[in-house]
Parts: structure tokens; C-alpha cells; sequence
């Protein structure tokens, strides 16, 4: 018996499938917006890249045939001096790209570290960060916009930090929240253990773990930024040494009727882009987000 015990095959040992979660990519793919999303925006981007190449002129240049139609020849259409429209609607997202992305970085980065220090500590220190931040939110962020560009010089750096400046206090507030949720967690307590210090708790601990809500968070400020920017340029306030969409609405207004081109292209540009960020935002939570990945992974 005990040599047919010995001599019997044994059983292969069962293999069980895991089921690996999908990666980023493919969760991110999901969202059929969210993709629709990221390939206008590619294309944007390709159009504030390649403006030169894509125009063969300057936004400034004067034709010969003002209010034109769109034809062949000018696709958009030109406006009352004779400049063909889509050129400026090609330079003009190179001006919305550059604002919207430097200013809700720097929001980004303000809001984090407010939010960082006030979550990650507490105390006294938090409750004046989170005073100081209450008190930016209570003040349209619009209007202060315009008062402290009026005052400065209106350029294009100036519009940026003041954008950036008066984004922060939401970033803040979500970066506290986070980090007030993490700051207990075991491997945060591990780290304290073996005598880290909170500057490397803070931000190669916690930020990583915090940092999917805060790409979404700032994908979204960038749309907010662009306009923001457009409601200066359109008031009179953008830098007038660059061709925006938001310039481009302001020369618009006293065509309207004659000349529908005029703002319609500049406007559906502006449209489409935040709308464009709008969805990769709702994208990136969906793909970031770690309960839908349990659901769906």
C-alpha cells in the first residue's frame, strides 16, 4: 500500500486566476468623454505648438477684405481690419493654454501647502491657515481679479500670479481634508516610528497618496483660469501685446449682427476647451478615484 501511495501521480495543484485591476490607461479609457476630452485638447495643444506653421502669418496682419465671410481663403472668416480669424483663434490658444496651465499650477502649489501644514498639524497654525482661507473664499475671486490687474500693469505674468493667487483656498481646503484622513493611517504611523522627519511624512508619505483628488482639482482650475482670463481680455484687461480669444470677443462686439464669425469661432475655441477639461477632470476621478477602482477593477 504504501508503495502504490508512493508511485501514485499526484495532482497538478490548482491554479486560480487573479484578476489583475486595469491599468490607468485602460480605466481612463472607459470614460468615452473623458477620451473625447483629451484628443481636443491634444488638438488645441498642437494648434499653440504649431500656430506658425498652421497660419503661414500674424494674427495682426491687415488684409484687403474686411468682415469677410468665411471662404477657403479664410476658413473663420476676417474681422472689421481685414485680419484673418483663424490665425488669431490659433495664437490665441497659445495665450488661454499658457495662462490657464501656469495659473492653477501655482494655485496648485499654494493650496497644497497651506492645506499640508493646516491638515498635518493643527493647532493654532491650522486655524489661522484655514481663517485666511475662509477669508479668500468669501471674495469673488472674479472682481479682486480685476482690481489688482487694473492696478498693475496688465500682461500676461500679472494676470497669471493673480490668477494663481486668489485660486488657491479650494485646493487648500480639499489638501487639508486629505491629509487629516491620512495622517492617522498605519504607514504614516510606521514612518513616525522609524524617526522620519514631517517633511518627508509630509511629501513622500502622504502627498502621493493624497494626490489623485488634487490632479483633479487642478485639471479643473486650469478651465476655470482660462476663463478668467477671457472675462479680463474681454473687459479691456488682457495683456495688449498678445492676440487672445478674449480680445478677440471685445473687438467683436460691435459686429454681432453684420459679422456673426466674429465672436462665434473665438467663442466655440473658448467652449470647447474648458468643456474639453471639464471632461478629462471627470476622466481623471473616475480612473483616480480608489472606490470606482474597486467596482470596476
Amino acid at each position: 500500500m504504501i508503495e502504490h501511495a508512493a508511485t501514485e501521480p499526484q495532482s497538478a495543484p490548482s491554479r486560480v486566476a487573479v484578476r489583475q485591476p486595469p491599468s490607468f490607461v485602460r480605466r481612463f479609457a472607459r470614460n468615452r468623454a473623458a477620451v473625447a476630452g483629451a484628443l481636443t485638447l491634444a488638438l488645441m495643444l498642437g494648434a499653440a505648438l504649431f500656430s506658425e506653421a498652421l497660419s503661414g502669418s500674424s494674427p495682426r496682419a491687415m488684409g484687403e477684405d474686411p468682415l469677410a465671410a468665411p471662404s477657403r481663403a479664410h476658413p473663420f472668416g476676417t474681422d472689421d481690419l481685414g485680419r484673418d480669424i483663424w490665425t488669431g483663434v490659433l495664437y490665441g490658444a497659445r495665450v488661454s493654454l499658457l495662462v490657464g496651465v501656469l495659473a492653477a499650477a501655482t494655485s496648485s502649489v499654494i493650496g497644497i501647502l497651506v492645506g499640508s501644514l493646516a491638515g498635518y498639524y493643527g493647532g493654532r497654525l491650522g486655524d489661522v491657515l484655514m481663517r485666511l482661507t475662509e477669508f479668500f473664499l468669501v471674495i469673488p475671486t472674479f472682481l479682486l481679479a480685476l482690481v489688482l490687474v487694473a492696478v498693475s500693469r496688465p500682461s500676461i505674468w500679472n494676470i497669471i500670479v493673480t490668477i494663481g493667487v486668489l485660486g488657491w483656498p479650494s485646493t487648500a481646503r480639499l489638501a487639508r481634508a486629505e491629509f487629516l484622513s491620512l495622517k492617522e493611517r498605519e504607514f504614516v504611523m510606521a514612518a513616525r516610528a522609524v524617526g522620519s522627519s514631517p517633511r518627508r511624512i509630509l511629501f513622500r508619505q502622504i502627498l502621493p497618496n493624497a494626490a489623485p483628488p488634487l490632479i483633479v482639482t487642478t485639471s479643473l482650475g486650469v478651465a476655470a483660469a482660462i476663463l478668467v482670463e477671457a472675462g479680463l481680455s474681454f473687459l479691456g484687461l488682457g495683456d495688449p501685446n498678445l492676440f487672445s480669444w478674449g480680445l478677440m470677443l471685445r473687438n467683436s462686439r460691435e459686429f454681432l449682427r453684420m459679422a456673426w464669425w466674429m465672436p462665434t469661432f473665438p467663442g466655440l475655441a473658448i467652449f470647447a476647451t474648458v468643456l474639453s477639461l471639464n471632461l478629462v477632470g471627470d476622466g481623471l476621478n473616475d480612473a483616480l478615484n480608489p472606490r470606482l477602482r474597486q467596482r470596476t477593477g
